[in-house]
Order: structure tokens, then C-alpha cells, then sequence
């Protein structure tokens, strides 16, 4: 079985923040919005977003507007705090956002 993520203390997040452009930490989840050229990029980014976070069986919030996604996540089973995994699912995102045309 595995162990529980630990969470992340409040300067090792702060470090983590600074190679994440455009996430913040607000209420205890590591959050990020995006734009989009339109509805059918948005919509099919949170597709690809659910195909990463299945594989990582880690899950975020997402929020779909029409040119909009908002992004919120935090770890359950460490209390709802914020832990490494968090940061390993956003920088996945962040690697797949350009090419939706992600801003």
C-alpha cells in the first residue's frame, strides 16, 4: 500500500510557485485559470487534462466556461492539503496547455 503524501511546508510550495508562471496558492488549493480562442479548445484541453490526471490517478476541479478553465487542486488524503503530486499534475498541465492554445 502506499504511503500518504506528506504535505509540502509553506516555503517549499513558494519554491515550487516560482517555476509555475500564472499558479498561486489561495484557500489551500494550487489553482491556475486559462484563456482560450475558443469553447472547442477549452473543452477539449480538459479532455486531455482527464487522460493525464487518470494516469497520475490524481484528480483535479475543472471548471470549463466557454473560453475559460479553471484548474484547482489539492491532496485529499493529506488532508486537503498541498503535496508534490499537486505540483506534479499542474506541471503536466503546463506542458500540455500550448498546444490548445492555452494563455
Amino acid at each position: 500500500m502506499n504511503a500518504r503524501p506528506a504535505p509540502l511546508s509553506a516555503q517549499a510550495i513558494e519554491d515550487r510557485l516560482a517555476e509555475l508562471p500564472g499558479w498561486s496558492v489561495e484557500d489551500d488549493l494550487l489553482r491556475r485559470s486559462y484563456s482560450f480562442p475558443g469553447h472547442l479548445p477549452a473543452a477539449v484541453m480538459v479532455v486531455h487534462i482527464a487522460r493525464i490526471q487518470q494516469e497520475l490517478d490524481h484528480h483535479a476541479e475543472l471548471t470549463l466556461g466557454y473560453d475559460r478553465l479553471a484548474v484547482a487542486v489539492n491532496t485529499h488524503s493529506a488532508g486537503g492539503r498541498i503535496t508534490q503530486l499537486d505540483f506534479d499534475l499542474a506541471r503536466r498541465i503546463e506542458e500540455v496547455a500550448p498546444a490548445h492554445g492555452a494563455r
